[in-house]
């Protein structure tokens, strides 16, 4: 117990006065009362719980969305429904609607009145309605003797019942979520709107300046930003797009600051953050460092150059293929930097030392001992079993689900046709929807560079993973010894699932000779094989138990450390300050960044770091109007003390009197080992000031008249 206690009194000690405040912690809005109101009061908060999560009245929550089921956060700016999320959030939207002629990616796009704002087929919101503690109802049906299996199984089927009471009679959604690995429970209600359009991007110089060299670094110099509205029936509620449809009339909606930011000023985020692994073992990590990260970094890097080649040789593929380019560079270089600084910071040394305390505090009592004696144990063989099969496991998700689309595209229509042709009824029932999924599918598909992928991948995949581990598909190409990219002409040339025509020609007259013959159903069929066929059901048993137990037992060790559960996809505020740090020796990286650091970045010859003329004209001219600094700089990036991760995208940066003040973006370089060891020091959020992007609005592009629409404080 002494060396717990000197432990804790050291990691406090290591912390600066200001990051008591800010520090980790993605935290449930409807405990906030509870856990956290008077920290965030001392750090400078002025507002009201009340003010910031009601079920009966307008307040902050009210504001803020999950966009697209989670994959960003976007909040509402305006009494007319507009909405603000990150440049990257609302690139697909923006490239498919982009041509080569009208270029919206390059030349970005500006709705001069509601009646140019272009709608996005499949895009929603969702607004949170409530969110309720359910772990008492749910824990009426676990018992301890039940194996990890049994007690999902139970547990999901005491959340439908509370989900179909939440949702009777209304046209809600719900879901009960499991937080701590499984020792809580928590019910959230949601409002799903539908009618979403787009008003404005700023061109990717701007919305994405500095590309992939800038991802994840500070200082920062990214307009990172874009803009919808949400439309509504005039009765307000949710609709399909509809001519009819009118601008949303939200219950809140963020004021937005002019004031800007000083150093050490309060500051919150509030979003949809999708996942974190602040409980990760040890083992875990030693496994992300040595086999999962590598391995994921290494396809990731095959692709990109497999799509750059084709990006780089036609603009109207490069329109195609860029939302899949964005989102394979993002975590390519994300697990390139999470390796770095999981090495660099120390969080296997600092995952042991837990334990080894963990270790101390369950024997020194005969109960604990009865009761978490077999933690560690259970994680440490867990790992050691599982190391053998990671690179398999990475090449399956990576190398066929995230690799040539056509092979996922496959694998979902396979599945529904093998069913449909064997019943005439269900084939007609689902026509419909196979039709629209093969339109969406094929608006972005590009035969030749899926083709490239599938030789290129999979013969990675059979020199890099041990034979007997191979799906089907990939043994059987790598025993023939006809290679893989005879394999992939194969499939180019033959397969109903690599041409829209084809496909179209199929639904036409299936047949189900044809469906098994085809060379991408059985890739389908051997991925479906090895992925179903590697789970190891006593494992997954055994490593939910362990960290079931790990979580609820540090919780216990340390009752005044306030525990936050990590990210699941789920509304949490994180609160801090606007802060400057010291990423190394000698180096300390100011709170702020200014238009004048674009222009040191300039580079006409570098895709990633051209500036836009118009952008230029107004730095010459320092016409930045109203949203010039007090020295008379116009701001652009902001740094903040706050708790964030993947999901939070888009998310506002909010001050202490619920102004908007920026839109959070990413995280810095430094604390990128951050999702599984939150770094008091280094941690930092970054984001959009909001005034650069009024100053794109309005001055760069000419469009004041959202701002008009603003209530700017």
């Amino acid at each position: 117990m002494k060396r717990i206690i000197a432990t804790l009194l050291v990691a406090i000690m290591l912390v600066p006065t200001a990051s008591l405040t800010a520090g980790e912690g993605m935290w449930i809005p409807l405990l906030m009362k509870k856990l956290n109101y008077k920290d965030m009061r001392k750090a400078g908060l002025k507002l009201s719980v009340k003010d910031m999560y009601s079920v009966n009245h307008g307040s902050l929550k009210d504001a803020i969305v999950s966009l697209n089921g989670g994959s960003c956060t976007a909040e509402i700016i305006s009494s007319k429904g507009l909405l603000l999320t990150n440049h990257h959030c609302g690139f697909d939207a923006i490239r498919s609607h982009s041509t080569v002629e009208d270029n919206y990616l390059e030349d970005g796009f500006w709705a001069m009145n509601m009646s140019e704002e272009l709608p996005n087929p499949g895009m929603f919101v969702s607004f949170l309605i409530r969110m309720e503690d359910v772990t008492k109802e749910i824990n009426k049906v676990l018992t301890d003797d039940m194996s990890e299996s049994e007690r999902s199984k139970a547990a999901s089927a005491a959340s439908k019942a509370l989900i179909e009471e939440a949702t009777k009679d209304t046209d809600y959604r719900a879901d009960v979520e499991t937080f701590y690995h499984g020792n809580e429970f928590y019910l959230f209600v949601y409002q799903r709107y539908t009618d979403i359009r787009m008003v404005g991007a700023p061109p990717s110089s701007i919305g994405k300046f500095g590309g992939d060299t800038d991802n994840w670094m500070w200082p920062r110099h990214t307009g990172d930003f874009s803009m919808f509205r949400v439309y509504a029936d005039k009765k307000n509620q949710p609709a399909d797009y509809s001519a009819d449809n009118v601008p949303l009339k939200p219950k809140h909606h963020l004021p937005v600051s002019l004031k800007g930011v000083e150093d050490g000023d309060f500051a919150m985020v509030w979003g949809y953050p999708g996942s974190t692994d602040r409980y990760l073992s040890s083992w875990g990590v030693e496994q992300a460092v040595d086999l999962h990260n590598p391995t994921v970094v290494d396809i990731r890097a095959a692709k990109l150059a497999v799509l750059r080649k084709y990006m780089n040789a036609d603009e109207t593929v490069k329109i195609q293929l860029a939302s899949s380019y964005a989102r394979t560079a993002n975590y390519w270089k994300y697990y390139i930097g999470q390796t770095e600084q999981l090495v660099n910071n120390n969080v296997h040394s600092k995952k042991t030392a837990l334990e080894a305390d963990f270790t101390m505090w369950v024997n020194a009592k005969p109960a604990r001992q009865a009761k978490y004696g077999e933690t560690l144990k259970l994680m440490e063989d867990y790992y050691a079993a599982t190391d053998k099969g990671v690179k398999n496991n990475v090449y399956l998700m990576e190398a066929v689900v995230r690799g040539p689309s056509a092979a996922l595209f496959a694998y979902r229509m396979a599945s529904a046709l093998k069913r449909g042709i064997s019943d005439q009824a269900m084939m007609d029932r689902m026509s419909r929807a196979l039709k629209d999924q093969a339109t969406e599918h094929f608006s972005t598909f590009h035969a030749e560079s899926d083709r490239d992928l599938m030789a290129v991948l999979w013969e990675m995949y059979a020199n890099n993973v041990p034979r007997d581990q191979l799906p089907a598909f990939i043994s059987d190409v790598a025993a023939s010894g006809e290679g893989f990219i005879n394999f992939a002409d194969v499939i180019y040339e033959e397969s109903i699932f690599m041409s829209e025509e084809r496909f179209t020609e199929f639904l036409a007259s299936p047949d189900s000779a044809i469906l098994a013959d085809d060379p991408l159903t059985k890739v389908a069929d051997g991925f479906r094989e090895a992925y179903f066929g590697s789970r190891d059901e006593a494992l997954e048993n055994s490593q939910a138990r362990a960290y079931r137990l790990w979580t609820a037992g540090v919780r216990e060790m340390m009752p005044d450390h306030n525990w936050s559960a990590d990210a699941n996809s789920t509304m949490r505020m994180t609160y801090g300050h606007v802060g400057s740090y010291v990423p190394k020796d000698g180096v300390i990286y100011n709170h702020y960044t200014t238009l004048e650091g674009v222009m040191e970045k300039e580079d006409p010859n570098n895709p990633e770091f051209v500036v836009p003329p118009r952008l230029k004209e107004l730095y010459n001219a320092k016409d930045y109007g109203r949203y010039a600094d007090k020295n008379g700089n116009l701001p652009i990036g902001v740094i903040s003390g706050n708790d964030i991760t993947g999901g939070n995208s888009g998310s506002p940066l909010i001050n202490a009197k619920g102004e908007l003040i920026g839109c959070a973006f990413d995280g810095n370089w430094e604390s990128m080992s951050g999702d599984i060891f939150f770094e008091d020091e280094l941690q930092r959020c970054i984001s959009v000031d909001v005034r650069y992007i009024l100053f794109v609005i309005d001055k760069y592009a000419g469009a004041g008249h959202l701002v008009d629409e603003m209530t700017l404080r």
